[in-house]
């Protein structure tokens, strides 16, 4: 194997990013060059779980700096931060994997609307590349710019992409009800993830509003190829654990369908999609829990199609489905380090 290429961890102190830094350290074919954050301490500092594996301090970020010794950077920044650094990476050659949603949305409009920030790099929103290997496999090694989907995304998109890819359900009536640990709202105190208050605690939020509904919308009205846009009612929940996500979600079939159909048909879309594993028995979080698998399968119930999908939403929602992506852009076996 070729010299391992040197990659930067920008926004570094969050949970995705140890995970992120955790695969990073067994990976043959990439090295930690560079780790930034606000914060001015060193990663063991910053995440315990990595004395004595990395000697590495933080600094601030610096885009000369940072193309000096890297030819790639994930970006580990909140919504909106993201947009503020790319362009200067990008100008410098390097290849970014962001993992907040700044360029998810090909819309600059829509992405205002939801996140109420204007979209400062709406022209590089046609050269992002979804980075969702499983559905846009073929476009990834070539991107420069990868936009990472999230945990809720990949779970929903996961899940109903076999079934509007084969035009199988109705569009406008699908249900998703996902629930995920409380990791998923990220490292930073908030009321809402405060142990007392979520504690002993099951809570649906963003009812109806909840940002990551355009981006199901738009990556699955893609998948299906055309015809009228998929519309879906997405409620997320926090449950009281530490990681993972469950998602149940209801479909109309356009016709009658059996079970072990829907289960041949999931078999054969994800067949060359080593993360995806297609059960028969109903997922359950602590199964996929520190792995970078998903987890589906498929019910009929009174004539409705019942998806229930299980992940861990710092590896295959985040950190793991980020290196699956550079592994591809490296010409790398996907599964490298993450098995």
């Amino acid at each position: 194997m070729a010299e391992p290429v040197g990659v930067a961890v920008v926004g570094a102190s969050g949970y995705a990013a140890r995970e992120l830094i955790q695969i990073l350290l067994r990976h043959p074919g990439a090295r930690i060059a560079m780790a930034t954050s606000r914060q001015d301490e060193r990663l063991d500092a910053l995440h315990p779980s990595l004395t004595g594996r990395i000697d590495l301090a933080c600094e601030p970020f610096d885009a000369d700096r940072l193309a000096e010794r890297c030819r790639f950077a994930f970006l580990g920044l909140p919504h909106t931060a993201s947009m503020a650094i790319v362009p200067s990476l990008r100008e410098r050659g390097v290849k970014v994997i962001d993992l907040s949603a700044d360029y998810r949305l090909t819309d600059a409009q829509v992405y205002e609307d939801w996140y109420g920030h204007a979209h400062t790099d709406p022209a590089a929103l046609a050269d992002a590349v979804y980075g969702l290997p499983e559905l846009f496999r073929d476009r990834i090694p070539a991107a420069g710019l990868i936009a990472n989907p999230g945990c809720y995304t990949s779970t929903s998109i996961l899940s109903l992409a076999p079934l509007v890819a084969q035009d199988l359900i109705d569009r406008k009536s699908i249900i998703i009800d996902a629930k995920s640990g409380v990791s998923g709202a990220g490292r930073s105190p908030k009321l809402t993830t405060h142990f007392p208050e979520c504690n002993e605690s099951l809570t649906a939020y963003n009812v109806g509003r909840h940002r990551h509904t355009p981006e199901i919308d738009q990556v699955l009205t893609a998948v299906a190829g055309g015809g009228e846009p998929v519309e879906v009612i997405f409620t997320p929940h926090l449950i009281p654990m530490d990681r993972g996500i469950l998602a149940t979600i209801y479909a109309t079939p356009k016709k009658p369908v059996a079970e072990h159909d829907l289960i041949d048909l999931f078999r054969s879309f994800y067949a060359d999609s080593p993360f995806v594993r297609v059960v028969t028995r109903l997922p359950a979080t602590k199964d996929s829990a520190f792995t970078n698998f998903f987890d589906v399968t498929v019910r009929v119930v009174r004539g409705r199609i019942v998806v229930l999908a299980c992940l861990d939403n710092l590896v295959k929602g985040a950190s793991g489905v980020a290196v699956q992506n550079l592994n591809l852009m490296l010409g790398l076996p996907e599964t490298t380090a993450l098995l």
